[in-house]
């Protein structure tokens, strides 16, 4: 028996099927570092059209999870896939350095700053954590397959930002939009400090919910207001009030007034000791909590009939005024809402209305002030306790029950918040009409998904003012001489900031904390002093759209995009918006686009405590960075980004079917040199022809995903075409003319050369994804190229099939669909245990005109299409009872075993093997193949 092996053309290529992508992959990173990938790409793109996407800074502290993977990556790609289609996109990662949680981590380690460590010593003790910190995401960012300007990215600490974030302020401060005002702001006990609204979660929390009577100084007065003659009031009242409901029962030392909805029809309730005023719509609940037995109507009015009506403090000797507000609703409670100013942000607008003082006895650490009768030095949650038994010893509470609700917490500690009045440093909305201005510019953004609109509305619909002040250390000073009996700013404030900016950008924020007020002000330096207030962080990064985007010279604002988990619109998304518009007249972005959160496979948000956070680090070492960006590419990550173990396993799946059609396409091009072999598409067979066609319109498909940031749309048509068009039909049926072959022949070449265009234009189409497999397959391509794929653009266009092409796009497409017929029935004698494999039997298609017409085009060479030994077309009308009907209309199949015998080359069972002696195991087309002139494939 000879052996023919040496005469095929056996797949060869260095391209592994097992990717081992955590072992390999660093190895490809050194190399792009060793290239200088980032600053070649620049270079390459230097003079083109501009897309710039601004990386929102992650927080410099924590290892990196799958969370920070999906937002990374998802730049990644966005850039990767800009460069390729020719924009030049520079990346210049960034990060916010500082502000509490560093401050915190660093104060376990030296003490708080002033007490065991000066404060100067302590800010350098928050910059060397934080630059480590920096250092070790670096890494895992990189390792991710990142491409950025790791070497000089942009850090909210380096001693030029710092300056230009003073510089913004400055801006904001020429333009009216900076105010001081002893306002309510969140406040959290644990951090020291006033809180911003995007440092605010909600959770829940259990309060005690109290109903407190405010009796009426002049009964008379409001009794007649209601309705009801003074003589009319039964025997037994002792007293007619307005009852409050709250769930916050240590606010009632501050509180200053009851308000009322002017519109709202009160009535006043007949109870055994006291009559009670409430809103009518809550007349019902009322009676039922207070136990009066039913609702007994004696009196009615409008609220705005009470204005100004004194009432009696619950345990404080002290009268307090009805006043009105719009803000009092009558979904729950009684209809009148106790109000004190310096603890509400409702309370305090009102309240400014009408005078009230704003004043708070809460101190910072929680308790309550010296001069707090009653309560003093009690901390606040706990004097909730102490206030409703002062109530019940006074007789004014009517009735207290626990109360389950949604919270404030803050969000690093995850305690409960409360509102406080504090002198504090404001960006106005109202002064100068900022929110107005910010919310006509979101009208000229894109928002991506269309909701991501509707959100930042709602987020700015019922904005309050910005409090930028904190009680810290560790931050961008707030850098601002003021009088010390006015209060009012210097009135050279704005050449005394450029002043310190310049000082800052030469030794950093120290330069303000070390500075006497003498230094800059040697006139009246005894006037002034300087605030020592460091800006909230959410001021840091909101103005990297001023340090960053407008200081580097490869860079522009506003940015095209701004990308971002969806927390952010209530987060830098919006600070960013109010200072651009507030700085310098227009939004930061051309437009934004959002992701969800990532959940792990039963949908539960990932949470240390639950113990289902996967580190980033973990997945990369495990699956492979590949693996990562495959999997966060496949979902819809404008929605929740479920993860897994099992979602990554499957992800991999996914991956080995396009590795392995890569690695077919290049194991069958050996010895394939473009210069030499590659053929015109006018000589390529017609499915080499159709080959390119479907090639040519995935990619059409791909560009507009990519467009359109449908990366999930991507990777699964990716993966179809992988699977469908190539794997299920195309690599089929060239398997025999590309083995069997002469080695350069027309027919072998013709296929070689559609599978070289189409690996080509396969590694570009992968390379903003899966950029390490790409680069991979990259390299394994013959011909002259780039040095990496993510140096190049799309290339050549991929010929279209055209009108005058015989064997056109509708025709393929009958014979993709016949052969998946055929399929059917070989599939079923296999199971059936009649055939081994599909080249062990012949076809006969019974067909009707107008197929048969269509089938008969490619002759003989229906069978290469079919993967069978014979393949004959007879009419439909001639098809015998054991032919299998079809899904096809006009088609039937019949199926049966090959009697003839197979040629140990090929493995096609033909009459003619054995005809000739000198290869009595060889068919005839083989022998011509191997001795003779070499077969003629005309059309697949």
């Amino acid at each position: 028996m000879n052996d023919y092996k040496h005469t095929l053309n056996l797949p060869s290529t260095s391209f592994p099927m097992k990717a081992n992508l955590a072992q390999r992959e660093p190895a490809r990173l050194q190399h792009w570092d060793e290239l200088g990938l980032y600053g070649r790409i620049r270079a390459a793109r230097a003079g083109r059209p501009k897309f710039i996407l601004h990386d929102g800074p992650p927080y410099a502290n924590g290892d990196l999870h799958v969370g920070h993977a999906v937002n990374k990556i998802l730049k990644d790609i966005i850039v990767k896939y800009k460069t390729l289609d020719g924009f030049d996109a520079p990346y210049v990662p960034g990060w916010d350095c500082h502000g509490l949680p560093i401050e915190l981590n660093v104060e376990k380690k030296v003490g708080k700053p002033g007490v065991k460590v000066s404060p100067a010593a302590f800010r350098q003790k928050c910059r060397e954590y934080a630059t480590r910190q920096i250092d070790n995401q670096r890494k895992d960012f990189i390792r991710m397959g990142v491409i950025g300007d790791w070497s000089n990215p942009y850090l909210t600490m380096d001693f030029a930002n710092e300056a230009e974030i003073i510089r913004t302020l400055g801006r904001l401060v020429s333009r009216g939009h900076l105010s001081k005002g002893y306002k309510p702001v969140h406040w959290c006990f644990d951090c020291g400090s006033a809180l911003a609204e995007a440092e605010v979660e909600y959770a829940p929390h259990v309060s005690p919910a109290i109903d407190v009577a405010f009796d009426a100084v002049d009964t008379h007065a409001l009794v007649s207001a209601c309705g009801v003659a003074a003589d009319a009031v039964t025997n037994g009242i002792t007293a007619i009030c307005i009852p409050i409901w709250t769930t916050t029962p240590w606010t009632l030392p501050a509180n200053q007034a009851v308000s009322l909805h002017p519109d709202f029809n009160y009535v006043l309730l007949e109870g055994q000791q006291r009559m009670l005023l409430v809103a009518e719509a809550l007349a019902e609940s009322c009676a039922e909590r207070f136990g009066l037995g039913g609702v007994n109507i004696v009196g009615r009015c409008k609220g705005s009939s009470l204005e100004h009506l004194l009432l009696q403090h619950p345990f404080y000797d002290r009268q307090v005024p009805v006043i009105l507000g719009e803000h009092v609703t009558a979904e729950a409670g009684t209809g009148a809402v106790h109000t004190a100013p310096a603890h509400g942000q409702d309370d305090f607008l009102v309240g400014h209305r009408y005078n009230l003082p704003v004043e708070s006895n809460v101190l910072g650490s929680g308790v309550f002030n010296e001069e707090t009768e009653f309560f003093a030095g009690q901390h606040i949650f706990k004097a909730n306790a102490s206030i409703i038994e002062k109530l019940r010893e006074c007789g004014t509470l009517l009735h207290h029950e626990d109360y389950h609700h949604s919270y404030p917490h803050c969000w690093r500690h995850k305690t409960p918040v409360v509102q406080r009045a504090t002198p504090q440093w404001f960006i106005s909305m109202d002064a100068r009409n900022l929110l107005d201005a910010a919310q006509n510019q979101v009208d000229k953004v894109a928002w991506i998904p269309d909701w991501g609109k509707t959100r930042i509305e709602s987020m700015l619909s019922d904005r309050p003012d910005w409090c930028i002040s904190r009680q810290r250390t560790w931050g961008v000073p707030i850098t601002l001489f003021v009088h010390k009996v006015t209060g009012e700013l210097h009135p050279n404030t704005l050449e005394l900031i450029e002043l310190v900016a310049e000082r800052v950008e030469e030794s950093g924020i120290d330069a303000w904390f070390d500075l006497s007020v003498d230094e800059l002000l040697p006139v009246d330096a005894s006037d002034y002093e300087k605030v020592t207030d460091t800006l909230d962080v959410w001021f840091d990064s909101g103005v990297t759209h001023a340090c960053v985007l407008r200081k580097r010279d490869n860079l522009d604002s506003p940015a095209d995009l701004y990308l971002e988990g969806s927390d952010q619109h209530r987060g830098w998304f919006q600070s960013s918006m109010l200072t651009s518009v507030g700085a310098f007249g227009e939004a930061p972005f051309k437009a934004v686009l959002t992701h969800g959160f990532t959940v792990d496979g039963d949908g539960r948000k990932m949470s240390k405590s639950l113990g289902n956070v996967i580190p980033a680090k973990k997945a990369m070492n495990e699956q492979g960075a590949d693996i990562l960006r495959l999997w966060i590419a496949s979902t819809d990550y404008r929605n929740e980004v479920a993860v897994s173990d099992e979602i990554l396993k499957r992800t991999g799946d996914s991956y080995r079917r396009i590795r392995n059609t890569a690695r077919f396409m290049l194991a069958n091009i050996a010895g394939f040199e473009p210069e030499q072999h590659l053929l015109p598409t006018a000589e390529l067979l017609p499915l080499d022809r159709w080959a390119l066609d479907a090639a040519a319109r995935m990619q059409e498909q791909l560009q507009q995903a990519y467009d359109d940031y449908q990366f999930h749309l991507v990777t699964h048509r990716l993966h179809n075409f992988c699977a469908n068009e190539l794997g299920g039909f195309y690599l089929d049926i060239i398997k025999d003319r590309q083995y069997t072959t002469q080695a350069d022949s027309r027919a072998r070449r013709s296929a070689q050369t559609a599978l070289y265009r189409i690996a080509d234009a396969m590694a570009r189409w992968m390379a903003p994804i899966l950029s390490f497999t790409a680069d991979e397959l990259w390299e394994n391509l013959p011909g002259e190229r780039e040095e990496s794929v993510l140096l190049a653009e799309w290339g050549e266009s991929l010929d279209r099939l055209t009108a005058s092409d015989a064997l056109g796009r509708e025709f393929w497409q009958q014979v993709f669909d016949v052969r998946a017929e055929v399929n059917k029935q070989l599939e079923l004698k296999r199971s059936a245990g009649e055939l081994k494999g599909s080249l062990d039997a012949e076809i006969v298609l019974y067909c009707n005109e107008t197929l048969r017409q269509t089938l008969e085009k490619i002759g003989d060479e229906l069978r290469f299409v079919l993967i069978t030994s014979g393949a004959i077309v007879a009419d439909l009308a001639d098809s015998p009872a054991n032919a299998a009907p079809t899904d096809i209309d006009g088609l039937s199949v019949l199926v049966s075993q090959s009697t003839a015998d197979k040629c140990v080359r090929c493995w096609h069972r033909s009459p003619d093997v054995g005809s000739n002696p000198k290869h009595p195991q060889l068919c005839c087309r083989c022998i011509l193949n191997i001795e003779g002139a070499g077969e003629t494939r005309l059309y697949a």
